[in-house]
């Protein structure tokens, strides 16, 4: 990592170079959110005003926040003077109608463009199987390939998110898939960690679906709570990366919890890109009762949210080891 790479980087991490990191690159997620309290579609102005209102209140409890360039650019705009700024350069969801969940690029982005817009990180999201055929994961190899090279031209940080799928298991939340889950995040965290992809930060998940991890499944129980640190144990050395945790829309406790667990396993992860966790419950008090009533709930539950996060990344995180020596 060159020394221009490494300035980005820290900005994106706090003093004590973690990142801690607000995600709200949510479209079709977030659009779906709206329409279910408003039971009617989500108008455009409403994306673009919810965003700014999550970056307005709560940034400033945050070392980053990750945006998309489609509605977040106005939010980017509000976020407080010491946040760090990432920006997501794919489509939003994948083609259903085709197999293989293939990727795509906004239409009118670079990683040039992303950078004059002031970012300093690219994000993209890959939905990746390890056990896909190699005619799709080769499309998938070749495609992360490309945006490595463009962010390397660009001197910008490479952050690639990597959510895990069964091309033959239709529910992700299943027992049937949370058997199969760790061999699928921590095969991809290899792949993907080579040299010739470029990436400078893995997003990833946990190794595991903590619903089913002994001590706090509701119901069946997969793993025991010895084998699930044991998975925790085994992504930290699948990877010589900095990585961080998505929280997947888990409810903001269990989220931290995990982070707990992970830290006691020997994870040595460098932060959390957290989005619904954090701010999710805050969609129903602006389309029920409007912005005011949206600022209020940010700056109440929402900040109680990630200030009790920031808590948890202070007791489990590792800094970034490529900022050794640089942090003030």
């Amino acid at each position: 990592m060159n020394e221009e790479k490494r300035q980005f980087i820290k900005q994106l991490c706090n003093e004590e170079g973690v990142i801690g990191a607000l995600a709200i690159d949510q479209r079709g997620a977030l659009k779906k959110m709206i329409t279910k309290f408003k039971g009617s579609d989500a108008e455009e102005s409403e994306i673009i005003e919810f965003k700014e209102i999550v970056s307005a209140q709560l940034t400033k409890y945050a070392s980053s926040i990750l945006l998309d360039p489609e509605y977040g650019l106005p939010a980017a705009e509000v976020r407080a003077e010491n946040a760090g700024l990432l920006l997501a350069y794919e489509k939003t969801g994948y083609d259903a109608s085709t197999p293989g969940r293939l990727p795509d690029l906004l239409s009118i982005w670079s990683v040039k463009r992303l950078k004059e817009a002031g970012a300093d990180a690219c994000k993209f999201l890959l939905y990746y199987d390890v056990d896909e055929s190699e005619e799709i994961n080769n499309q998938k190899h070749a495609f992360i390939e490309r945006i490595g090279s463009e962010c390397q031209a660009e001197n910008l940080p490479f952050f690639l998110e990597l959510v895990s799928y069964d091309a033959t298991i239709s529910d992700a939340a299943s027992r049937e898939y949370a058997v199969k889950k760790p061999h699928k995040v921590i095969e991809m965290m290899k792949e993907f960690s080579a040299p010739r992809y470029g990436v400078d930060v893995l997003k990833v998940e946990v190794p595991i679906n903590m619903n089913y991890v002994e001590g706090y499944a509701a119901g069946e129980v997969v793993h025991t709570k010895a084998e699930a640190a044991n998975f925790f144990k085994e992504q930290a050395e699948a990877t010589s990366l900095p990585f961080i945790f998505l929280s997947a829309g888990v409810k903001a406790a269990l989220f931290q919890e995990t982070l707990r667990f992970a830290k006691q396993a020997g994870s040595t992860f460098n932060g959390v890109l957290c989005g619904r966790a954090t701010w999710a419950d805050g969609v129903e008090s602006y389309i029920t009762n409007g912005k005011e009533a949206a600022v209020e709930w940010m700056n109440t539950q929402g900040r109680k949210n990630i200030e009790e996060l920031n808590v948890v990344l202070k007791e489990t995180a590792t800094p970034v080891k490529q900022l050794a020596g640089t942090l003030a």
